[in-house]
């Protein structure tokens, strides 16, 4: 439980480290006008999407930290039962590793101006992401199904929590990840959404460091 928590310090230190660096790598001179605008629209400039999304990664890394800590401490309780965890879990994990991987390919592709590979790379990301969630509902299903409910045990209560937050906050990726494959769809030009697929790959590759934090944690915990 231990070395989890410093891993997500580890991630969190990342985050702020990158975001110390969007914000002292903008040059006065550049500040003037936007290197770039958010899907076109003259929303908000790069540096300010970036270091907005840092925040965000950096206060979603310390909630997820503290309900690990929550977690091991209300473990101590006499009322702790374990539980068999769904071996499902291990193929989802799998497809959120090939979901962040194509993520990872789209913005190869966008950064080499490939329209036809950031399509079929958002799409694969998109299919793979949908596949998770679905497996994590599957998951439910079969604790429901072993009499495993929320109000069961803290175990059982902690581990609805604890995927349940983490497939919010891929639903709210996803949100942004349906604007972009629109547009993409629609023959939008490439730069266009250049900036959006680099902060969905950004958010992806963190979603699963904190799966792999979290499936570790469950795993460590449970027989």
């Amino acid at each position: 439980m231990t070395y989890a928590l410093l891993f997500l310090g580890g991630i969190m230190a990342i985050v702020v480290w990158w975001l110390v660096r969007q914000t002292v790598n903008v040059k006065p001179w550049m500040e003037q006008r936007p290197v770039e605008i958010v899907d076109g629209e003259g929303a908000l400039p790069l540096p300010s999407v970036k270091v907005g999304l840092g925040v965000f990664l950096a206060v979603a890394t310390s909630l997820f930290a503290l309900l690990i800590s929550a977690y091991h401490m209300r473990m101590m309780g006499t009322d702790w039962t374990t539980l068999a965890l769904p071996r499902v879990l291990w193929l989802n994990t799998g497809v959120l590793i090939l979901s962040s991987g194509a993520m990872q390919w789209t913005r190869a592709a966008a950064r080499r101006g490939q329209i036809d590979g950031v399509r079929t790379g958002l799409i694969a990301a998109g299919v793979f992401t949908f596949s998770f969630l679905a497996g994590q509902l599957w998951a439910w299903q079969q604790l429901n199904a072993s009499g495993y409910f929320v109000a069961t045990n803290p175990a059982t209560a902690f581990f609805y929590l604890l995927t349940a937050l983490h497939g919010l906050h891929l639903l709210g990726g996803l949100w942004v990840w349906g604007r972009t494959t629109a547009k993409v769809l629609r023959g939008v030009e490439v730069r266009k959404v250049r900036l959006s697929v680099e902060l969905c790959t950004v958010y992806w590759h963190y979603l699963l460091l904190v799966w792999l934090v979290l499936f570790a944690v469950l795993l460590h915990t449970h027989t």
